[in-house]
């Protein structure tokens, strides 16, 4: 049985799946495949790269840097996080991406955004992030009102969790049916209605689809938690979610809430590593280690 792992965003509350997937590499976990979402994308290509502690050094070191992220950049350019900095400088000179590691990984890498035009989710399989196919991680990364729409393969996309924020039903699909699932939000947690929405749909008035998907998107998101609660009693998925609440923004500067968010992960993790080694089984240690 094909192995996965599905990776939940959250801007910078997904910082918290960067702790969880340090936690699998320091002990040579790994899977047949990975789906992120928004910020669970960012992290994830770290993990199938083998990458231990990039996400929360880079994240710490540059959360107040205004080429990272800011309202200047905004207001500039149409995107908050700075396209240039976060998706070449970064990645290719100030913390280097390991592009032949991601690329020899045994595990497939997925991105999850949002087609505009149709509302529908898009998932798309990444076997290079080389050059400008970095801008898929971007698109699945790109928030709506904070990002301008990311124009690939003839589509136009956006923020993969506006319409699938927790893949696990499609990755299932795709033939990865036992999923270690990481989500951001704690137990018991529920999605209210967006209380953008009236924003949204000033900005995005020519794709009423998008808008729809938006509008209707916490419904879809609380149906997936009964979804994986059901899946999670079966035994069919293994769910790691943060133990406490911290308050932490979609764009938290703090480096100090940053690193408690991925160390709460990083905790969280640790408690249920003996569960997670047992759930993956064989088939979750990495290329070499068989």
């Amino acid at each position: 049985m094909r192995t996965g792992i599905v990776v939940e965003g959250g801007g910078m509350r997904g910082i918290y799946g960067a702790g969880v997937l340090d936690v699998l590499l320091e002990d040579d976990i790994q899977a047949d495949g990975l789906i992120g979402v928004s910020a669970g994308a960012i992290h994830g290509c770290s993990f199938v790269s083998g990458q231990k502690g990039r996400s929360i050094r880079y994240n710490l070191k540059y959360s107040r840097d205004p080429r990272y992220m800011s309202m200047r950049s905004l207001i500039r350019t149409g995107d908050m996080f700075g396209i240039d900095f976060c998706y070449h400088e970064l990645p290719e000179k100030l913390d280097p991406f390991d592009n032949e590691t991601f690329e020899a990984a045994r595990t497939e890498y997925y991105v999850t955004c949002t087609d505009v035009e149709t509302g529908r989710p898009v998932y798309h399989h990444c076997p290079s992030l080389r050059g400008n196919l970095i801008d898929w991680v971007r698109a699945s990364a790109s928030m709506p009102l904070a990002s301008r729409i990311v124009e690939l393969d003839g589509r136009k996309l956006l923020d993969g969790g506006v319409a699938d924020s927790i893949p696990v039903m499609a990755f299932r699909k795709m033939g990865f049916k036992k999923n270690l699932v990481i989500l951001t939000r704690p137990a018991g947690y529920r999605k209210k209605p967006n209380p953008m929405m009236p924003m949204i749909r000033r900005v995005f008035r020519e794709y009423p689809e998008f808008v729809e998907t938006a509008a209707c998107r916490h419904l879809v998101y609380n149906r997936e938690l009964d979804e994986i609660s059901r899946l999670e009693r079966e035994g069919e998925i293994l769910v790691i979610r943060p133990s406490q609440r911290i308050e932490i923004s979609r764009t938290e500067r703090r480096p100090e809430r940053i690193e408690q968010m991925y160390r709460l992960g990083r905790e969280d993790a640790l408690k249920a590593l003996s569960d997670i080694k047992e759930f993956m089984g064989a088939s979750g240690k990495r290329k070499g280690d068989l």
